[in-house]
């Protein structure tokens, strides 16, 4: 299966470590990053010198070509917000996971689509389990 990763990168990157982990468990379950640049931890620094319109493009592209999104959504993020609302118009399965604490945006948790998830975690093992189970429930459909 072909996953969207979402994680913030101007909004800050402070989950950088978590994006690298979910990286690691989608692709240990058998399954394709189609965005791996949110895990790469230089991709601020390659995308200064790219205009906008390209890292949209390249974006929009990536999220068409994907069977599903995976998306970390305890940093407040824009570019997150409007990938999570693209994919859900698509009628992608959408898992938005948040580390519990986060202060998630209200438009995530009270969110009602049938095509979303959204699951708090507490730790690495906490979060392979969601992810898993995510896996799961949409390749038996």
């Amino acid at each position: 299966m072909k996953v969207f990763l979402s994680g913030s990168i101007r909004g800050g990157r402070q989950k950088l470590s978590t994006y690298r982990t979910m990286t690691k468990i989608i692709e240990e379950l058998g399954h394709e990053i189609t965005s791996y640049h949110v895990a790469d931890p230089y991709v601020e620094k390659k995308e200064v010198t790219m205009p906008e319109s390209e890292i949209f493009s390249r974006d929009i592209h990536l999220l068409d070509r994907s069977d599903c999104m995976v998306a970390e959504v305890s940093v407040a993020s824009t570019g997150v917000g409007y990938e999570v609302c693209s994919a859900l118009h698509r009628e992608l399965p959408v898992l938005c996971v948040y580390e519990e604490g986060s202060m998630v945006s209200a438009m995530i948790l009270g969110n009602t689509n049938a095509h979303l998830r959204v699951e708090a975690y507490s730790d690495f093992w906490e979060l392979e389990q969601i992810i898993s189970k995510f896996f799961l429930s949409i390749i038996g459909k």
